[in-house]
């Protein structure tokens, strides 16, 4: 995440000169932040001075650009080892955000998560989970496979299922037996998004059932 702060006047200026530009990308980091730049305008603050209480030499001065489906997917794995890259319990350095009022994940029928992250309200129902990120509310059912994944709040992972390397979106449902991420070019013919290895479902998209 990158943080700008501008006066609104300047802001709305570099706006409008950018919009009547016909060489302009219209991007920010692109155009706009160093139009700033070129005018001595503009200035930046290191944040590898931070001294952040707690942080390791492994993290400190994490930084990672997700500008892309790659880059994203790439920045939770950076979450999950033991030794993760960065650490989200880091108790002398809490992160504040909102949580939903949900009880705490739940593992039945020799349900397994390896190396993963477990957000609350989840349950998986002897499913086998390595390597990925659950948002809460999730639900995994006997016998799925889910692999270097994100799967956000909300979907439902159908008996015998496989998630590999895959970014489900809010609400997805994948019917007993159906797998993503497994095969591109299947992916590809159901009208998912693959970029950089990384198949990705939209959120509310019905998932269809394999060959």
């Amino acid at each position: 995440m990158g943080n700008y702060v501008f006066t609104r006047k300047a802001f709305v200026e570099a706006l409008n000169d950018d919009a009547a530009s016909a060489d302009s990308r219209h991007d920010m980091g692109g155009n706009i932040v160093p139009d700033f730049v070129s005018q001595g305008a503009a200035q930046v603050y290191d944040f590898t001075d931070n001294n952040v209480p707690g942080s390791t030499a492994k993290d400190r001065n994490y930084w990672r650009d997700v500008g892309t489906i790659e880059a994203y997917h790439a920045a939770h794995m950076d979450l999950v080892s033991v030794e993760p890259d960065f650490s989200l319990y880091n108790r002398k350095w809490p992160i504040w955000t909102s949580q939903a009022q949900l009880p705490g994940a739940k593992f039945t029928l020799r349900g397994t998560a390896e190396d993963s992250i477990v957000g609350a309200g989840c349950i998986i129902s002897g499913g086998d989970v390595d390597r990925s990120v659950l948002s809460p509310n999730v639900m995994i059912d006997k016998w799925a496979k889910i692999e270097e994944s994100v799967i956000f709040s909300g979907c439902r992972i159908g008996r015998n299922a496989v998630i590999r390397r895959a970014i489900l979106d809010k609400n997805v449902v994948v019917p007993d037996g159906v797998e993503v991420g497994v095969n591109a070019e299947h992916d590809r013919a159901r009208g998912f998004h693959v970029e950089g290895g990384i198949t990705v479902v939209a959120k509310n998209e019905e998932v269809p059932g394999n060959w």
